[in-house]
């Protein structure tokens, strides 16, 4: 048999029927995968394709309002309006450059950019929501809402609202209550373009935000604003290099004003997280210590050796008190560091201690306000021989201005510590009341009839002692001056000085406790007394006018009682100046009612002054020698006929 020969031109039947194997693998693979792409993976493509060209954005809730208590809005949310133009969608050009040209106030120029075709979509700026209606609708112009924080009343009492940055609350109330006024975010899905920008109006809302909640602050503002202004002016007045203003409701423990400025910086809030040697203004906490323990009375007599004391190798010395012998009460009201201290040997260690703990000190308030600090009392185990005269005089501790202040609305409250309140009410979005805070005492630290006689006591400050220029003319005011050294690294500064007064007002029915204090005053006056107590009477003057304060009861209120001592035949002349009946009614039928300006009469000696006054018909008080340097109320104030003007010489600036 011969063999079958193979034909070059026809391929094996093996290697077509490998052709064959692989196309149909091939085909089974293809069908394969693509139905795994189509049907097993069909979700998981399908949301990369959506996410190329659609992304999820959180929707900010609008921030929840701040208000002071009188419905003042301090921190709102306003709504504006990011503006965007897609020149594909416009229609009517002319249209719209005439509407952004009119409405934005744009040049024809940057409109023209704007809307020229070839373009993606531009934006345009953020404006007020005023623009939205002459815009909306209007095709090619995308509209979208944005919220930004804003303070109708601008620096007034930033420092206790705080700021939001980036949506978080920095500082303040807007730290403290963040979690309550950011309310809950939203959520909107957004078409994107081939590069991955948002297109404007290409959104789609799935959840609405929840607006935040409101505060209710404690704050009045025109108190607020008054104490803002007097101690500015004060701080320009004296070149000091910052200080703090506290203003409280002794019963209830309400803060009714709240301003801090250091470094230029008006949101550091001092007033509770910068602790300071108080000095002078801690020596009624001596006092009260002594009262209620039954360890003295304010008419005990003491030999302060003509105002210079060495004790544990320390000696004290008073700055303007020299006398053999001096009452308690005129120690307080002259401020004797030699009679507080000698006075203070009565008390145990415990017992010191445990009265300055009572009073608030060594601890925190517990403020609604981030980053109080204690301060700093240290237990009598850790105190040197030299401590408790330093603790009586106001050394060897440190307090804050909110302590301070606190402390003495226990005195002015009767005897009763009370708690400081900043937020008076939390409200949901709608406004209806979720939580309300009313007065929370801390405890009782004196006695009633202590608090009492604490309070005539420090009358007899403001009336005859250090605090004189703190009186507002017929109306008693109850305070105490202090000034202090700054330390730094456990050294005294020479030269710098923190000066301080705290009171209330009126003193027998009290409305206001007012602390001041400014830190390192320049221009030669850094006395507590000649410093810090003008802007309280310049404060309480104008809280007067103001008629932020209870009418009905001030009309009740004690009237200061015309003061003078005749000592010499001066002042007995001056004396008997005072018993001359007051000037009879103009012509013109001016009567007691009637405003009458007090006139200046600074550089007079005092007989003219009195003789030029009392042709005012008004009388006087503290009748001294020397050249008059200044009255109380200041020259040019309008009083009734009749009304008390008291008189500083100088010398008498003196703690």
């Amino acid at each position: 048999m011969s063999q079958r020969r193979h034909d070059p031109l026809r391929p094996h039947p093996w290697r077509r029927r490998a052709v064959l194997t692989v196309w149909l693998l091939s085909a089974v693979a293809v069908t394969v995968r693509a139905g795994q792409i189509q049907i097993v993976q069909a979700s998981d493509w399908e949301e990369m394709a959506n996410n190329q060209h659609e992304g999820a954005v959180t929707l900010p809730a609008p921030r929840g309002t701040v208000f002071a208590a009188n419905g003042v809005p301090l921190s709102v949310t306003r709504e504006r309006v990011q503006i965007y133009v897609a020149p594909r969608e416009v229609k009517n050009a002319e249209l719209v450059k005439e509407r952004l040209a009119g409405v934005l106030g744009l040049t024809s120029a940057r409109v023209e950019r704007l809307v020229s075709r070839g373009s993606g979509w531009n934006h345009v700026g953020l404006y007020s929501l005023a623009v939205r209606d002459s815009l909306l609708g209007l095709p090619g112009v995308h509209l979208q809402s944005l919220y930004q924080r804003y303070y109708p009343h601008g620096e007034i009492a930033r420092g206790v609202t705080g700021v939001v940055i980036d949506g978080d609350g920095r500082g303040g109330i807007e730290q403290r209550y963040d979690d309550h006024l950011r309310g809950a975010p939203g959520s909107q899905v957004v078409a994107r373009d081939s590069r991955g920008n948002p297109i404007p109006g290409q959104r789609l809302t799935v959840n609405e935000p929840r607006s935040g909640g409101e505060i209710v602050l404690t704050l009045d503002m025109e108190l607020q604003e008054i104490a803002q202004s007097a101690l500015m002016d004060a701080i320009e007045e004296h070149e000091a290099l910052g200080g703090d203003i506290l203003i409280t409701d002794p019963h209830s423990g309400e803060i009714r004003a709240l301003f801090s400025i250091r470094d230029n910086n008006i949101a550091a809030l001092s007033a509770i997280n910068a602790p300071f040697e108080p000095g002078s203004t801690l020596k009624v906490f001596t006092v009260a210590a002594l009262l209620d323990n039954g360890l003295a009375e304010l008419n005990d007599v003491i030999d302060i050796d003509n105002g210079r004391w060495t004790i544990n190798g320390r000696t004290l010395n008073d700055t303007h008190v020299e006398a053999e012998h001096i009452t308690l009460r005129t120690a307080l009201s002259e401020s004797s560091n030699v009679g507080i201290a000698k006075a203070a040997l009565a008390l145990t260690e415990g017992l010191q201690y445990q009265s300055l703990r009572d009073f608030g000190f060594g601890t925190m308030t517990g403020i609604e306000l981030p980053g109080e600090v204690a301060g700093t009392l240290y237990s009598p185990d850790l105190w040197s021989l030299q401590s408790p005269q330093s603790l009586a005089i106001g050394y060897e501790m440190s307090a804050t201005p909110l302590q301070m202040a606190m402390a003495y609305g226990a005195i002015a409250n009767g005897g009763v510590l009370m708690s400081p309140r900043l937020v008076r009410e939390v409200r949901d979005a709608n406004g209806t009341i979720v939580e309300r805070f009313g007065p929370q005492e801390i405890r009782r630290v004196v006695s009633r009839r202590t608090a009492e006689q604490l309070g005539r006591a420090l009358v007899d400050v403001v009336d005859s002692g250090t605090g004189g220029a703190a009186g507002i003319g017929s109306y008693q005011v109850a305070g105490k001056s202090g000034t202090a050294r700054f330390a730094t690294n456990g050294r005294y500064e020479r030269g710098d000085y923190s000066s301080s007064f705290v009171g209330y007002f009126p003193a027998d029915d009290p409305q206001l406790v007012i602390f001041v204090k400014l830190d390192r005053p320049g221009g030669g006056a850094y006395y507590g007394g000649a410093v810090a107590a003008p802007v309280t009477r310049v404060t309480m003057e104008a809280a007067l006018a103001a008629n932020v304060l209870n009418l009905d009861k001030l009309a009740g209120a004690a009237q200061r009682p015309v003061v003078v001592v005749p000592s010499d035949l001066y002042t007995q002349y001056a004396a008997a100046d005072l018993s001359i009946p007051l000037p009879p009614q103009s012509s013109e039928g001016q009567g007691a009612e009637e405003g009458v300006a007090v006139p200046d009469v600074s550089g007079l000696p005092a007989r003219s002054a009195i003789r030029e006054l009392h042709k005012h018909g008004l009388r006087v008080a503290d009748v001294g020698p020397g050249a008059v340097i200044r009255t109380f109320p200041t020259a040019g104030s309008l009083v009734t006929r009749g009304h008390v003007v008291r008189l500083r010489y100088r010398g008498q600036d003196d703690e």
